[in-house]
């Protein structure tokens, strides 16, 4: 039987999919047969003859394997499921489906990472929690946390008893988003604490600001809005954000990859005062990674009647997008976002994986 991963977090948004993404590619370049599989999926895409997990579509779409259901994603909790199951739990054979996945990964690969839920209780409504599918499966259990001292060793202790109650082996923790300055603190401590509990430390991820930067799309989407122009470039990525008051009075304090949010009837003039702030600065070329304009109503119609300075979008390849939020609501839903790796953010994939090569005991972990 090939070796099982189980790479579970404390909760979620803590870098769970980087970490399993990051494992997974590291482990095939040193030459592993490595599986993939999501044993339970919340969030699913359906291809028309394939309904699957997004985080499965993602892996097979950057690791270049065919996805199966079967194989990838053989449960799926969709909407009206869990009352489903809780009126007649007999007609569903959840734990039947996760081994037949199993034993068709074992066949094939010298390993297999399994990827978590949520946080380790997610899924026990239908009897398929972290711990209970990692003991269903037989693996080894890598905890991911959020990189503290005392409040990530407490996380630790409370989610890790899950675990403990099924007789489930913790492997090994990765921490994760440790701010540079005190990366070797919290490895020191955490280590330590680890070490008496006889569980390893495996790596601590230090925080990259670039893994959290959205892209147009994903603030699209947070803010409802509208393309109005160069839908082509919602990959740009978002450094900072200002508003059209601060733009028009030029108290901008970073000067690259701008997101401007402004009232429809202000943007010409915000234009004009960003032209003016980036020739004092000798900076080339545009500040602005895309724009968010706002009104009341549909007021797109009257926008494009009016607006100025449609040389400067097409010049610069800007993004505009419209939303009826006003600049405060906007900003707040763009504050909001949780970046994940996705398609689109194909050189995130790629930090994700030097990060763990760069910082994680891969041996320790195949031992």
């Amino acid at each position: 039987m090939s070796k099982r991963i189980y790479i579970a977090a404390t909760s979620q948004h803590v870098g769970k999919t980087t970490c399993t993404l990051g494992i997974f590619a590291v482990l095939r370049k040193q030459g592993y047969r490595v599986g993939y599989c999501k044993p339970v999926g919340q969030e699913f895409v359906d291809l028309g003859d394939l309904k699957v997990d997004k985080d499965a579509l993602l892996f097979s779409r950057m690791m270049g394997f065919e996805l199966s259901a079967d194989q990838h994603s053989p449960v799926i909790v969709g909407s009206g499921l869990t009352t489903a199951y809780l009126d007649n739990p007999v007609q569903f054979h959840f734990d039947t489906r996760i081994q037949q996945a199993a034993a068709l990964l074992d066949a094939d690969h010298d390993l297999v990472v399994y990827e978590g839920t949520g946080h380790p209780g997610v899924g026990s409504v239908i009897g398929l929690s972290n711990a209970q599918v990692a003991k269903l499966l037989d693996a080894g259990v890598i905890m991911v946390a959020e990189g503290g001292i005392g409040s990530t060793i407490d996380e630790l202790n409370l989610k890790m008893a899950l675990f403990r109650e099924q007789g489930v082996p913790i492997r090994g923790v990765i921490l994760n988003k440790v701010l540079p300055e005190k990366l070797e603190k919290v490895q020191h401590y955490v280590g330590l604490k680890l070490q008496q509990m006889g569980i390893p430390l495996l790596g601590v991820l230090p925080f990259d600001k670039n893994l959290t930067y959205p892209i147009m799309e994903t603030v699209r989407q947070a803010v409802k809005g509208r393309t109005i122009f160069n839908e082509d470039k919602l990959d740009n990525w978002v450094e900072h954000i200002v508003s059209g008051a601060l733009a028009e009075r030029q108290e901008v304090e970073q000067f690259n990859r701008l997101l401007l949010i402004v009232s429809h009837e202000r943007l010409h003039y915000a234009i004009g005062a960003l032209e003016d702030l980036a020739r004092r600065q000798q900076l080339s070329g545009s500040l602005l990674a895309g724009i968010i304009i706002n009104g009341a109503g549909d007021f797109v119609p009257e926008f494009l009647a009016q607006f100025r300075r449609l040389d400067y979008i097409e010049q610069h390849q800007i993004p505009v997008i419209s939303t009826t939020l006003d600049t405060y609501g906007a900003a707040l839903k763009i504050s909001r976002i949780e970046v994940k790796i996705h398609l689109r953010t194909l050189w995130k994939a790629e930090r994700a994986i030097q990060l763990i090569q760069d910082h994680v005991n891969l041996q320790a972990i195949l031992q």
